[in-house]
């Protein structure tokens, strides 16, 4: 039997998060700016290696999940899929996603079950923010923070969470020098 119930929004508090991916080992500058004003910092895959981990989590807690350039080291430490609740919001990442009317292979079928108010996935280096009407969440792709990659932009995500909504929701963008 499966139980329901609702939550008192006096429970939830504003929850901040940074979100990045695609790092490709490198640790931007920019990103350690903006990880002094959030509450989190979340990464949806392509580390590249550890220390892109160590250096974020010496700041702010972090929650990720590996992508397909990381290494065993990374496996250990990240899953493949990451499924979550933070104030309210229920979460779904992974790095190989697709986004709305085009998911990756098997996608589709996990928001399905899982049923998320945000999708968040990286890989492809181009920053979006979608809703999928169909499956009734938000898709979030931050693209990618690192060098390493085809972009001309390096771009990365802030937002907050507040009362089981998402709100200043901003994309950040770079020149890759």
């Amino acid at each position: 039997m499966r139980y329901s119930f609702h939550i008192p929004s006096y429970f939830y508090r504003i929850k901040r998060i940074l979100l990045i991916s695609d790092t490709h080992s490198f640790i931007s500058p920019e990103a350690k700016k903006h990880i002094a004003n959030c509450d989190e910092v979340w990464h949806a895959g392509d580390w590249g290696t550890l220390e892109v981990s160590d250096a974020l989590t010496e700041h702010k807690p972090v929650r990720g999940v590996y992508g397909n350039i990381d290494a065993g080291d990374i496996r250990t430490v990240y899953p493949k899929e990451l499924s979550f609740v933070v104030e309210g919001v229920s979460v779904y990442m992974i790095h190989i996603g697709g986004f709305p009317g085009k998911y990756a292979k098997g996608v589709k079928e996990r928001l399905n079950e899982l049923k998320p108010d945000l999708f968040i996935c990286g890989h492809s280096h181009i920053c979006k923010v979608m809703k999928d009407k169909h499956l009734g969440l938000v898709h979030f792709n931050p693209g990618a923070i690192g060098m390493h990659g085809f972009h001309s932009k390096r771009t990365m995500m802030t937002f907050a969470i507040e009362n089981g909504k998402l709100i200043d929701i901003k994309i950040l963008e770079y020149e890759r020098n």
